[in-house]
């Protein structure tokens, strides 16, 4: 029957290491080992669970060298997989790969998945900084199926002017939707603040969250020795938290396997369906508008359609949360209030429940089938987001069966962003003349000052360039003090880059 290939997740793990000593610390596959077997507990079930497994991915763990981790975490739990994953890194793919093995197992070709990943940023960072040798395990004698296509986040034109981690190019986004918005810099900082001082009280009641502490919004957004700005208008605390040790699983099933496996139905969190895709114009500097992010719109609305719901209908929201554009961005696709009282996260979001780099919408999704499953009949709706909102995924949950035909995670042919540019634009760095700044950005030195503008616009010829302001400091200081979208200034070069000068 097609109801025994609904696909139901039946058990979560996390784990959560603070502040452990690199030589003691806990290496990805024990961590993993871990999960499988809090969330094999979780469902009730016995080892027959985990001797089950017939598809195990392992999303992207940096640092770990394992040729298969997935084939090594599957025969530490002795299981003998049929198929094996790994990933390309990226802040969406944990969802994208629970959609894909979704739908595997709505085909009859997966029965039994467990989906695991882990972040050991800082103990690999600790490590290298005490000269440990972590000898984390390897092994694998067989290559696992990659889960989409690596690809770099920027070009290597944008690194030439200072574009290069996600701290340097989210606040180009900020700017821009800040100024569509028409708020002014004090109005926008109590924005940004009001909204994440909310994610702050949700880490503070989650025992997993790496930053369990509750910060008031002033505390957020106000510089201070502790919380420095890293780039304006972005202080630390509105920053992913990116040095952690995380782990999380689950396992995701047919609800035949559930019923062969003697799991009871109250452990069923029903997958209703999901979506996935990526921004046409891959490069920030080549998007037409940074206001807007057509493939997200096009990904969170697919995945609503796809499980037969509208946006009134999600009782709990965990909205990607690297930083507070990436939020504001999907409220904005989904015409949701900022002061919306359903809530945009269950974990706690990235800067202070933690678990980045791949395994954040992993742990999004294991802390969601929890708060559901505290609240029979409601429905939540789990992002990702890659890159430099580049790259996106959804899906929606229940405790509930979905009515209807088996789920899917198909995109539709119309679009919702049908309308909306979505070709990316050629970047130019050979501008003089007159200029109008579209979007722009200052990275700040650890004492305190602006010491490197960023600047993306329009040459008064029509071109999109990308460009540094000079290096003076009174000159960046008054550039992060006013509103600088829509800022007229000059084109130049110098030792081999483009400079705008502002009016």
């Amino acid at each position: 029957m097609s109801d025994d290939r609904t696909p139901v997740l039946v058990g979560t793990g996390q784990l959560v290491e603070r502040n452990v000593d690199p030589r003691e610390a806990t290496e990805p596959l024990l961590m993993l080992e871990k999960c499988a077997k809090a969330a094999a507990e979780d469902a009730g079930a016995s080892d027959a669970l985990l001797r089950s497994i017939d598809t195990c991915a392992v999303l992207n763990v940096a640092g770990w060298q394992a040729r298969n981790a997935a084939e090594v975490v599957a025969e530490k739990l002795c299981s003998t997989p049929t198929k094996t994953y790994t990933s390309e890194m990226g802040g969406q793919i944990g969802v994208t790969a629970t959609n894909l093995i979704a739908e595997r197992i709505t085909k009859g070709e997966t029965r039994v998945s467990y989906i695991c990943g882990a972040n050991n940023m800082r103990t690999l960072m600790k490590a290298g900084s005490a000269g440990v040798d972590l000898n984390w395990t390897v092994g694998g004698t067989s290559d696992p199926e990659m889960i989409g296509v690596p690809k770099n986040g920027s070009s290597d034109l944008e690194g030439k002017y200072g574009m290069v981690m996600p701290p340097d190019i989210y606040p180009m986004f900020e700017n821009a939707m800040r100024a569509s918005r028409g708020l002014d810099l004090e109005t926008h900082k109590k924005s940004m603040g009001d909204l994440f001082t909310k994610f702050t009280d949700v880490a503070a009641a989650n025992p997993y969250a790496w930053f369990p502490t509750a910060r008031s919004s002033e505390e957020l957004t106000t510089a201070t020795p502790t919380n420095r700005m890293i780039a304006f208008p972005y202080t630390k605390y509105l920053n992913a938290v990116l040095n952690t040790d995380q782990a999380a699983g689950y396992f995701l099933m047919s609800v035949e396997a559930a019923k062969s496996l003697g799991i009871s139905p109250d452990r069923w969190l029903y997958w209703w369906g999901g979506a996935k895709s990526q921004e046409e114009a891959w490069y920030p500097t080549s998007r037409p508008n940074f206001d807007e992010c057509p493939a997200m719109l096009d990904t969170h609305t697919a995945a609503l359609a796809n499980a037969g719901v509208t946006v009134d209908d999600i009782d709990r929201f965990d909205f990607y949360s690297c930083f507070p554009i990436a939020v504001e961005m999907a409220l904005k696709n989904l015409n949701i209030s900022e002061d919306d009282p359903r809530g945009f996260t269950v974990t706690g979001g990235l800067p202070y429940g933690g678990g980045p780099a791949s395994g954040y919408t992993l742990h999004s999704v294991a802390t969601m089938a929890d708060r559901l499953r505290e609240t029979p009949g409601k429905k939540g709706l789990v992002t990702g987001n890659g890159w430099y909102l580049t790259k996106h995924s959804a899906s929606v949950w229940s405790s509930e069966p979905k009515p209807g035909a088996l789920p899917t995670a198909q995109m539709p042919e119309q679009r919702a962003s049908e309308g909306l540019a979505t070709t990316p634009l050629d970047v130019s760095e050979d501008c003089t003349g007159g200029g109008t700044i579209e979007t722009y950005t200052a990275v700040y030195d650890r004492e305190g000052d602006p010491a490197r503008g960023i600047i993306v616009g329009k040459s008064d010829d029509g071109r999109r360039f990308v460009a540094n302001a000079p290096g003076d400091k009174g000159l960046l200081k008054d550039l992060v003090s006013k509103e600088g979208v829509g800022r007229k200034g000059t084109l130049s070069v110098a030792d081999g880059l483009q400079v705008f000068t502002p009016s």
